[in-house]
C-alpha cells in the first residue's frame, strides 16, 4: 500500500453522525495501523459549539463504540487525539473559511508540511453550496496555493435530488475543483466483497468465459434491510428507496458485475467502462414503467420477533406520505455480451432479512444424461456474491447424492472472507479515506456514470408520477416485500433468491 502523504482533513460536519459513526472511527484505524503520517492533522469544522478538549471526548466515547478497533484506551487515544482540533464556525460566514485557512496555514508550518488539503463534506445536502462557495472564497483550493500541495473534495450521497439538481451541483463543484480533485463517495464501492467481483470475475479464467448471455438466465441484484428509516426520516421521506439506495448503490453494482475489462487497472479506464455500460442499459418507456417497476410501502409487521410500526406512524414521517420504502426494477442491458438478459435489482426497508448480495442464474441444460430423473427437478447452477453481513461466494451445482439411485442435488462450495484470510476486512470507509489521500479514484464515481445513473432513475421517478399511485402500505413488515414484486419477476418463470 503506498504511503498517505501529510495531509490535513478538514471534516464539515465534524459534529454529527456520520463523522463520528465512521469518519473518524476509519481514520483512528488508519492511524493505529500506521498508515497515516505524523505529521498529520484533522480540523472539525462545524456549527455546535466545542472546544479542542471537549470535541475530543465525543470523538473518545463514539470509538468505543463504533471503531472496528475498540476498545481504546485513554493512552492510545490520547496520541490520535493530539492531531485533533475544531473550530466552531458558519457554514455561510465567509469569515469562518478565513479563519480555516489561516489554521491551515499555521499548522502547515508547525507540522512542516506541504498544504496536502482533503475537504469532506459530512453534512446535509443543503449545505453542499455553501461550503464550496466558502471554500472558493477563501482561495482554499490549490490552484491558489503558493507553495505545492494538493486540494481533493470529498461528497457524500446524495448527489442531487434528480438528473437536473445533480447536474447544477456538478457544475458548481467543477468550477472551484478539478474533476481529478473530486471523490463522490459511495461506501459499497469500499467493501472488500464489491472489489472483488472484478477479481472474481476477471482474475479467473474459469468465470469469465461464461460470463455472458449464452450462459447466463439472469441475475439478481438484492439490498434488504430489516431495519426501518430510525433518526433519518426527514431526509429518507424527501428521497425513497430509488433515490437512497437505486441511484448509487444499485447501479454501481449493476456496472461493476457486467461490464467489460477495462485494458489496464486504472481509475479512468475502469471508470469509462462503467460509463459504456451505464449507456448500455435500455431506457424504459411509460409502459416499462408500469411492467417492470413496482413501488412499496411498508405496514406494522414483526421484525426479529418485535413488534414494528408502519413506515407512516415512524417518527418524523407524514401521515399522508407516498413515498416508496421498496422498490424492484427489471432492466436489460442492451449489448452484445447481455443482449436479452434480464437484471432484476430490489431494496427495500423493514424486510424479513438482512442482506446485500448478487445471485447469478445458469440457463438449464436443454439436454441431460438424467432426463429420466426430471431435468425440470434440476435446480439451476447459480453463483451467489454476499456483500454483507456474511461477506463471502456461494457456487451452487449438481452432485450425485449418495445411494443406489441416480439423484441429482443441489450441493454449495462456500467461500468466506472471514475463516478463509484470518482476519475481518477494514472497514468500507478506511479503504475510500485511505484512497482519498493517496489520489485514487478508482472507487469512486465519475461526473458522467453518475449523471447517467440519474437520467434512468429520473425517468422512472417522472414516470410514476404519470401512473396510478399504489395504495400504501402494501407489504407487511417482517415480508419479503410486496406481491407485486413476487409478480415482477415469476411472470418471467423466475423467483427470487429468498434463502
Amino acid at each position: 500500500m503506498a504511503e498517505l502523504k501529510p495531509s490535513v482533513i478538514v471534516i464539515f460536519g465534524a459534529s454529527g453522525d456520520l463523522a463520528h459513526i465512521k469518519i473518524f472511527p476509519a481514520l483512528y484505524s488508519l492511524w493505529e495501523e500506521d498508515f497515516l503520517p505524523d505529521n498529520f492533522f484533522i480540523v472539525g469544522f462545524s456549527r455546535t459549539k466545542f472546544d479542542d478538549g471537549a470535541f475530543r471526548k465525543t470523538i473518545f466515547d463514539s470509538l468505543n463504540v463504533n471503531c472496528r478497533k475498540s476498545p481504546i484506551g485513554e493512552d492510545e487515544f490520547s496520541n490520535f487525539s493530539k492531531h485533533v482540533f475544531y473550530l466552531t464556525s458558519k457554514y455561510d460566514d465567509d469569515y469562518s473559511y478565513k479563519e480555516l485557512g489561516r489554521f491551515i496555514e499555521s499548522k502547515a508550518k508547525e507540522y512542516n508540511m506541504s498544504k496536502n488539503v482533503a475537504y469532506y463534506l459530512s453534512t446535509p445536502p443543503s449545505i453542499y453550496i455553501s461550503v464550496i462557495d466558502g471554500i472558493n472564497n477563501a482561495k482554499l483550493v490549490s490552484n491558489e496555493y503558493k507553495g505545492d500541495g494538493f486540494s481533493r473534495i470529498v461528497i457524500e450521497k446524495p448527489f442531487g435530488y434528480d438528473y437536473e439538481s445533480a447536474r447544477e451541483l456538478n457544475g458548481k463543484i467543477l468550477s472551484v475543483f478539478k474533476e481529478e480533485e473530486v471523490y463522490r463517495i459511495d461506501h459499497y464501492l469500499g467493501k472488500e466483497t464489491v472489489q472483488n467481483i472484478l477479481a472474481f470475475r476477471f482474475a479467473n479464467a474459469i468465470f469469465e468465459p461464461i460470463w455472458n448471455n449464452k450462459y447466463i438466465d439472469h441475475i439478481q441484484i438484492s439490498a434488504l434491510e430489516s431495519i426501518g428509516v430510525g433518526f433519518r426520516a426527514g431526509y429518507f421521506d424527501k428521497a425513497g428507496v430509488i433515490r437512497d439506495m437505486m441511484q448509487n448503490h444499485m447501479m454501481q453494482l449493476l456496472s461493476l458485475v457486467a461490464i467489460e475489462p477495462p485494458p489496464v487497472p486504472d481509475a479512468d479506464d475502469l471508470r469509462n467502462e462503467k460509463v459504456k455500460l451505464l449507456k448500455s442499459v435500455r431506457s424504459l418507456s411509460l409502459n416499462d414503467i408500469k411492467n417492470y417497476t413496482v413501488r412499496g410501502q411498508y405496514d406494522r409487521g414483526v421484525v426479529g420477533n418485535k413488534d414494528v410500526l408502519s413506515y407512516k406512524e415512524e417518527e418524523g414521517v407524514p401521515p399522508d406520505t407516498i413515498t416508496e420504502t421498496y422498490v424492484a426494477i427489471k432492466l436489460f442491458i442492451d449489448n452484445y455480451r447481455w443482449a436479452g438478459v434480464p437484471f432484476y435489482l430490489r431494496s427495500g426497508k423493514r424486510l424479513k432479512t438482512h442482506k446485500t448480495e448478487i445471485a447469478i442464474y445458469f440457463k438449464k441444460l436443454p439436454y441431460s444424461l438424467f432426463a429420466k430423473v426430471g431435468i425440470e427437478n434440476i435446480r439451476q447452477n447459480s453463483i451467489i456474491i454476499t456483500i454483507q453481513p456474511n461477506e463471502g461466494i456461494a457456487i451452487n451445482f449438481g452432485a450425485k447424492a449418495p445411494g443406489f439411485k441416480f439423484d441429482i442435488e443441489p450441493v454449495n462450495m462456500v467461500f468466506k472472507y472471514k475463516s478463509s484470510f484470518k482476519l475481518s476486512p477494514p472497514d468500507a470507509y478506511e479503504r475510500l479515506i485511505y484512497d482519498v489521500i493517496t489520489g485514487d479514484q478508482t472507487l469512486f464515481a465519475r461526473y458522467d456514470d453518475m449523471l447517467i445513473a440519474w437520467q434512468l432513475i429520473t425517468s422512472i421517478i417522472n414516470g410514476w408520477a404519470k401512473t396510478e399511485r399504489p395504495s400504501f402500505p402494501n407489504y407487511e413488515a417482517g415480508s419479503y416485500g410486496p406481491k407485486e414484486a413476487d409478480g415482477l419477476i415469476s411472470a418471467d418463470g423466475r423467483a427470487w433468491n429468498n434463502e
